[in-house]
């Protein structure tokens, strides 16, 4: 028997809000949100991200955006430069001190969900998940990681 759509809603729904309430428990400790916790993971890669890609990797309509990277900037955690192949963007990077908070944060948050997904489990949720995302996208569309199992968002 076939899902029917409000079911299927509810249950996504569902699952991101107790994945999301889960992580959050976890994050209280270090005085971190989920939110801000999305941003650390997309930085993390090292690889500079300027605020439309965060914005979209993120969830975050620009002006919580904005007022979010101000406030990781003021805790040392990001750093905010021009992009050398467009000097009228600017990129965002962790600091010293952001990868160093990353990294401790992202073991935590990682020993606290590693019961819940076997790999191979994590895997085949994964691979559900993105195929229904592109679906409802309408286009393929891959991951993109900072580290391996680390998927933060799409790339086209």
């Amino acid at each position: 028997m076939a899902i029917r759509p409000q079911e299927l809603l509810l249950l996504l729904t569902r699952a991101e809000r107790l994945s999301a309430r889960r992580v959050q428990q976890t994050l209280e400790e270090f005085g971190c949100s989920v939110e801000e916790w999305r941003v650390l993971a997309l930085l993390s890669d090292g690889e500079g991200h300027n605020m439309t890609a965060i914005a979209d990797c993120v969830f975050l309509p620009p002006p919580s955006l904005t007022k979010l990277m101000d406030h990781l900037v003021d805790r040392n955690w990001v750093y905010r430069r021009t992009d050398p192949a467009d000097r009228r963007r600017i990129l965002a990077q962790l600091t010293p001190r952001g990868q160093e908070f990353w990294q401790r944060i992202d073991r935590r948050v990682r020993a606290e969900l590693a019961p819940l997904l076997e790999p191979e489990d994590g895997e085949q949720l994964r691979a559900l998940l993105e195929r229904f995302a592109d679906t409802l996208d309408g286009e393929e569309t891959t991951v993109t990681t900072g580290r391996a199992g680390n998927g933060v968002g799409r790339a086209r």
